[in-house]
């Protein structure tokens, strides 16, 4: 926002991003996923776009790393299509050596050798984190199986922590990802849901300049408004910084109910929005299902008629799609 909307409403900072906004739901769901890495699990925490799992991860990855019981690796590849498991190997090699630049080998079999030597040299358990997990390539998925099967025969032990959009959850219990499916521990992570309220109210407290009310900034049925409608802390900062800057453009404040009813989006819960929020792209749908891009896009649209549109939403209902 800019800084003149900042002032306006007695606003000290941007609401994005605000800190760490913990629920029994956040505490519960840390708590399994330390107690599955440390018995060497394969690892999959599933949540909708912006429901806070990439700050659910460094919190885990600090605790983790604070506690001293378990060595943390990262993979910091952004083209999670196109990682592979060497990619993965390299992420392991330069985060556990005590080399500023690891030599790792090329060849395939002295690799996976000197990672056994490694792990088995730090002498505690180590979790690989990878995040936008849903985008890893099934070979992929069968290979980190592999790889940790690999660093246990070696004395060691390696979890992994996938972390992506549901479309991970519902890749992994197909029956083609048997192998590594029914060996994952898999965990959804719901966000704030049924705290939206809280969160609201949470956000504008921390972003709020000293001796500003929050009943200054929005009216009570505003706020009410918003925690009803919205689902995720993203979609609730959008659209408290744009109710906020409309509010702004015509002089109100606090923002009232009709400013917050002309901001927010009338194809919010659409199909296409939804499905995309899980992690299900045009590309994705079409390669899943079988399906030509021009079926796929007038199914999105509701436009697809007849027999095809009914077997596309009976299957895409089996795999876990929210349709």
């Amino acid at each position: 926002m800019l800084t003149e909307v900042l002032e306006h409403f007695g606003l000290a900072r941007d609401l994005l991003p605000a800190g760490y906004f913990e629920t029994d739901h956040h505490r519960q769901l840390a708590k399994e996923v330390c107690a599955a890495i440390m018995v060497g699990r394969l690892i999959a925490v599933s949540g909708v776009v912006g429901s806070g799992k990439t700050m659910l991860l460094r919190r885990l990855q600090e605790d983790l790393a604070r506690e001293g019981k378990v060595l943390v690796s990262k993979s910091l590849s952004v083209d999670k299509d196109r990682t592979t498991i060497p990619t993965l190997i390299t992420a392991l090699f330069h985060d556990l050596s005590p080399d500023k630049e690891p030599k790792i080998p090329t060849q395939g079999e002295k690799r996976e050798r000197e990672l056994q030597q490694l792990v088995r040299r730090g002498r505690k358990p180590v979790a690989l984190f990878v995040d936008e997990a849903h985008d890893l390539h099934g070979k992929t998925l069968v290979g980190l199986k592999r790889l940790m099967e690999v660093v246990a025969d070696g004395g060691g032990m390696l979890s992994v922590v996938l972390v992506g959009h549901p479309k991970l959850r519902n890749d992994l219990r197909r029956p083609t990802m048997e192998e590594v499916g029914h060996r994952s521990a898999i965990f959804e992570f719901d966000g704030m849901a049924g705290h939206q309220l809280a969160y609201i109210r949470w956000v504008l407290g921390k972003c709020a300049a000293e001796g500003t009310a929050i009943n200054d900034m929005i009216d009570p049925a505003a706020v009410e408004l918003l925690a009803n409608r919205l689902k995720t802390p993203l979609q609730i900062e959008q659209y408290l910084a744009l109710a906020f800057e409309e509010a702004f453009r015509i002089g109100e404040r606090p923002v009232s109910v009709p400013v917050i009813e002309a901001v927010l989006s009338r194809h919010l819960e659409d199909l296409e929005p939804r499905l995309t929020r899980h992690g299900y792209t045009l590309r994705s749908l079409v390669e899943q299902f079988s399906a030509k891009p021009a079926e796929i896009r007038q199914f999105l649209r509701g436009e697809l008629s007849g027999a095809k549109a009914q077997e596309l939403s009976e299957r895409m209902r089996a795999a876990g799609l929210p349709v």
